[in-house]
Order: C-alpha cells, then structure tokens, then sequence
C-alpha cells in the first residue's frame, strides 16, 4: 500500500480547500491602516446630500463627550456650502429606569445636542426635537439594548442658492 492510498477525496480536495482559505483570507484583509491617524467619522459628501448621525451618552447621563463635539463639529464642516433646509433630532433611552425618567432622559438628551448643534452655527435652522424615551430597547427576547443611550440626528440639505 502506498502512502496516497487510503487518503481518499483528502488527496485532491486539499489542495482546493488550501486554495480557498488562502484566498479567502487575502480577500479580507484591507489596505494597512495608519496607526496616528483614525478615518474620518463623517465622510465628505459629493454633492449637498442629507446624512445621518448618532451622539452615544453615557448610562443615565445627558452629557455629551468631547467625541460627540467633534462629530456635531464634522457635521457643521460637511454642511457647509450647502443650505440647511432642517434638522431632525431624537433623544432615546435604554432600559433602565422607569418609562417616565427614560423619557425625561431621551428629552434631556435631545435638547442637549439640539444646543450643540446651535452653538455650532446651525441657529438659523428649523429644527424637529422629539423624545422616543425607551422605546425598541428591548429586543425580542427581553434584553436590554444599551446602543439606546444616544440622540439620532438627521441633517436635510440642498444645494446653496
């Protein structure tokens, strides 16, 4: 009996699989990224083009970060030259706590980047502010989504007259 027998579909589906693992994971791996420098959070768009973006709060807390500062910051960059039309902000909540002070929270948390969002030229717009408390922080089965402690933002624009 020679060292090949016995092997059976091994001997030539091997070669194969090797050849898709290999492939498999060339084709996931990405250009090398740079260590000193993060992408950026909010990408520039081609043309005056409306964008969403999401502010992440502490748990229980209605204090923005100095991260959520830079993105209302990148938002007031990506809307320049273009003319707000509107901006739409909703305050949410987990599932901690009661369904009063969730949506005490989520208003909280609405009207807290709906300043930030003023401070940083975005005062001549007209905003929508609106508080879904904990709604959806539960999934099918009960758990808790703590991805809920956040204020949605939706910027509408057009091009600049």
């Amino acid at each position: 009996m020679s060292r090949d027998e016995g092997v059976g579909p091994w001997r030539t589906a091997a070669p194969a699989a090797i050849f898709f693992a290999l492939s498999l994971a060339a084709g996931c791996q990405n250009a090398p990224m740079s260590r000193h420098k993060a992408p950026p959070l909010i990408q520039a768009p081609t043309a005056c083009a409306d964008f969403t973006f999401s502010i992440y709060f502490g748990s229980r807390s209605a204090a923005m970060t100095r991260e959520a500062g830079d993105l209302i910051d990148a938002a007031a960059q990506r809307a320049k030259g273009c003319a707000v039309t509107g901006i739409v902000v909703v305050g949410l909540a987990d599932a901690l706590g009661s369904v009063d002070a969730n949506l005490a929270l989520s208003k909280r948390r609405a009207d807290v980047v709906t300043r930030a969002l003023h401070r940083r030229g975005f005062n001549t717009v007209a905003f929508q502010v609106g508080a879904a408390g904990d709604a959806g922080a539960r999934n099918g089965v009960g758990e808790a989504r703590p991805l809920n402690r956040r204020a949605d933002v939706q910027v509408h624009l057009a091009p600049a007259r």
